[in-house]
């Protein structure tokens, strides 16, 4: 079997571009996106192994399995961009309720998480899933193995295990960690990652999960 077209908007910031580098390297066909077409081509570019750029919006109709990377004050308008092509897809959110100059302080949004702000733009026809908050971009940019388990969050236990799958595929290791709601959790841990950076001069602090777990069947 072919493996899924993945399409990572705003590919041309850190952690897309390092998930897109890791997933073309594990044989995924993938495209940027971002705002400006050209920016995509340059950033396809530079990343090479096949990866080709497009804006938002052609690059969420390509994916057969879509990837959103922008900051929380783009989220809102990215998913608007993008929501048309979108239809009857999965959707992976990896956005975190960050407001600057306050990082490193907790601050999650109305909604209750970014991943609910987005289910609630996005609407009931797309399934949305939120991963890969808590990972270190500049680590996963290298070919070097990152010591972060991946926290993987949605309502269809099937979709999660298509993100567990992405996630082992690169490197990590993906762990079903229940409905969309508790992406929260992950999200606001984010902030006291950051925290633990600074605090104890750590070059991107990750989380493992302990015990032998056994993955569940799909």
């Amino acid at each position: 079997m072919s493996k899924q077209k993945i399409a990572v908007i705003g590919g041309t910031g850190n952690l897309g571009a390092a998930l897109a580098g890791r997933l073309a390297k594990a044989g995924y066909e993938v495209v940027v996106g971002s705002r400006a077409a050209d920016s995509a081509v340059a950033a396809a570019e530079r990343l090479g192994h096949g990866i080709k750029g497009m804006a938002n919006a052609d690059a969420a109709a390509w994916g057969e399995l879509v990837i959103v990377t922008v900051p929380f004050a783009a989220q809102e308008g990215t998913l608007k961009d993008i929501v048309p092509h979108v239809g009857g897809k999965v959707v992976v959110e990896t956005t975190v309720p960050l407001v600057p100059p306050k990082v490193m302080r907790v601050q999650l949004p109305a909604e209750g998480s970014a991943a609910l702000r987005a289910q609630a733009i996005l609407g009931e026809g797309v399934t949305l899933c939120s991963a890969f908050h808590n990972v270190a971009a500049h680590k996963l940019a290298t070919d070097a193995d990152v010591a972060c388990d991946v926290l993987v969050f949605g309502d269809e236990k099937a979709a999660r295990s298509q993100v567990v799958k992405l996630a082992d595929a690169i490197g990590l290791r993906g762990i079903h960690a229940g409905a969309l709601a508790n992406s929260a959790a992950a999200e606001a841990l984010t902030s006291l990652l950051i925290f633990i950076n600074k605090t104890y001069q750590v070059d991107g602090a990750g989380i493992r999960i302990t015990g032998e777990l056994i993955q569940p069947q799909d």
